[in-house]
């Protein structure tokens, strides 16, 4: 992985239309979007599926990180999960051989950039406003969600970017 050769984009400045308050998931999303692109887009189709030791591998993480934000997007606006968004959860962990990397990472950087759009869309004062999560209801905020989705992105393309270094002998 090259490193890129800018700041990261906590160091690069307010991002347009984001509010203070949420400036920092913006960057976490920003540093997810251009992290993955830069780990799995050299990536081969067995590179992708491959599970080295058994951890997942880098094409679960790409699904996984849209299907997540999308998910947790939707409980921060106090909506229910539809059919649709339950049924990608089950197929995030499902590999096809013929994976490729273009599309898995067009589809993670559209959620990044969906997140970002809702990021600009609340409004600060909304951040305290009780949300509930899953079927058991579990109790969070608008922000509490906000932050957890960057947060979740961010975990998962670290994870996407150790898993291709692995696969791809440590290069």
């Amino acid at each position: 992985m090259t490193p890129s050769s800018q700041p990261e984009p906590w160091l690069r400045g307010p991002v347009p239309g984001v509010p203070a308050a949420l400036m920092p998931a913006a960057h976490a999303l920003l540093q997810a979007s251009e992290d993955i692109e830069r780990a799995a887009m050299v990536l081969s189709s067995a590179e992708l599926v491959a599970r080295p030791g058994g951890a997942a591998s880098v094409a679960f993480h790409l699904k996984h990180l849209a299907g997540s934000l999308d998910r947790l997007l939707t409980y921060a606006r106090g909506e229910a999960l539809d059919v649709e968004q339950r049924t990608a959860l089950k197929t995030e962990q499902v590999d096809s051989p013929s994976e490729n990397a273009a599309p898995l990472v067009r589809n993670a950087q559209g959620a990044i950039a969906s997140a970002l759009d809702q990021l600009r869309a609340t409004s600060e004062d909304t951040l305290q406003v009780a949300r509930q999560v899953g079927r058991a209801a579990l109790p969070t905020t608008v922000g509490g969600l906000l932050f957890h989705a960057a947060e979740h992105a961010v975990r998962h393309a670290g994870q996407i970017i150790t898993t291709a270094k692995i696969v791809r002998g440590g290069g």
